[in-house]
């Protein structure tokens, strides 16, 4: 098996940036990936040559346009293993795709029903369900985390019940890196009933979204975090379900017929995307996701493997550095604190040495709660880093420890 990053890297055309003079060592993976030049082509390619509207136009421009875009929704119904092309609805990213469920949802609940929800949950997965839940008088649980990092899977099985209704909770936890088992608790989900939605925002990014093997009723991910643009992600629904559920926004291209008095809806996917799509941004996401799938998939997750095994050696061996997230399964995400300084203060001394890490809660105060830290400092890993980059990270720590001293 073999993996050739500097090969990776030449298709990256920011990672030849300098910042201050050093290298750009980019390490806030799990906010947004960079994008390969392909992605980018692929977009400029689009309003250079066939920017138009689709679907309704009779003029070339809107043919091409439009089978470019739905040839990108081709791609991904096949890169999430979707059963029908009619599943995949384009959103702006995880959080619309989780407001259009959650908007149908709170008018499907009624007051007795149950939510379940997790306590590592990225904001928009959990401000949603309360919202819809306040709406409808339904009752929200939160399954706890331990002190790895993991979901409590004995807790999330006592809240299981036929209340239940809904069940959310991450693939991975954006925070803390932990790969959540998504196949068991759904199936247990499942069990009592109760429809199941996977925010794959992490997930997706790294391969794992098939949607059929994990038996979700609604997988959410967004395209920047999959090396495609900023402002478009997919929602995908099981057609049975979403056929049904309520309409999110009403307008052009969702619509069937209208009088003045009333309307109807469109078939699938349609009807969940009124308005002007995200045309060039979808296209791009298409050619994202084939770049990707194109890679040698068990090389790829050989190689952020051993980027997560020698941060992970690193830390534990540095002298006042604290692990937040310790779980068993994990992606390369390094989630910590220092002893001396705020994470604010770590993250900006980094960036004066050319290292793009994230600090502050990571949208999930809850979670930072449950740890009894203000946020932490996150470097995220991706498949154009290099152990050079970890081992750079970690001597830069050295520098902001003496710093902060």
């Amino acid at each position: 098996m073999s993996f050739d990053v500097a090969a990776i890297r030449e298709q990256f055309p920011i990672l030849k940036r300098e910042i201050d003079g050093n290298p750009l060592i980019y390490l806030d993976n799990a906010a947004t990936t960079q994008k390969p030049q392909c992605v980018i082509d692929a977009l400029v390619d689009y309003y250079s040559t066939c920017n138009s509207n689709v679907h309704r136009g009779a003029h070339r421009l809107a043919d091409e346009a439009t089978r470019r875009f739905e040839a990108a929704r081709d791609i991904v119904k096949e890169f999430i293993n979707a059963p029908k092309r009619e599943e995949v609805i384009w959103t702006t990213g995880t959080t619309e795709s989780i407001n259009i469920v959650a908007h149908g949802l709170g008018s499907l609940l009624s007051a007795g029903d149950e939510v379940i929800a997790t306590e590592m949950d990225h904001h928009a997965n959990l401000v949603t369900w309360q919202q819809a839940c306040k709406a409808s008088g339904a009752i929200l649980k939160t399954v706890p985390v331990n002190d790895a990092g993991e979901l409590d899977q004995d807790a999330y099985m006592s809240m299981l019940s036929g209340n239940t209704k809904f069940v959310a909770f991450p693939h991975v936890s954006n925070a803390l890196g932990t790969i959540n088992p998504v196949k068991a608790m759904t199936a247990k989900a499942k069990a009592v009933g109760a429809w199941v939605l996977v925010d794959g925002a992490q997930g997706a990014a790294h391969g794992w979204a098939d949607v059929q093997d994990i038996g979700c009723d609604f997988y959410a991910f967004s395209g920047h975090k999959i090396y495609g643009p900023m402002g478009v992600g997919v929602l995908w629904g099981r057609e049975s379900v979403l056929e049904d559920w309520p309409v999110w926004r009403t307008g052009g291209e969702m619509i069937s017929t209208v009088t003045l008095q009333e309307a109807t809806w469109n078939v699938l996917p349609y009807r969940f995307e009124a308005g002007t799509p995200n045309v060039g941004d979808a296209i791009a996401l298409g050619e994202a996701i084939r770049w990707f799938s194109a890679l040698d998939q068990e090389a790829v997750a050989a190689h952020e493997q051993a980027l997560l095994d020698r941060a992970t050696e690193l830390a534990e061996a540095f002298d006042g550095l604290t692990i937040i997230g310790n779980a068993k399964n994990k992606i390369g995400v390094l989630s910590f604190v220092m002893e001396l300084g705020h994470p604010a203060d770590i993250g900006f001394l980094l960036d004066r040495q050319g290292i793009a890490v994230r600090t502050g809660d990571h949208c999930a105060q809850p979670l930072m709660a449950r740890f009894n830290v203000p946020g932490t400092a996150r470097a995220s890993f991706s498949i154009y880093n290099t152990l050079d980059e970890v081992d750079a990270l970690f001597v830069a720590l050295k520098k902001v420890r003496t710093m902060l001293a």
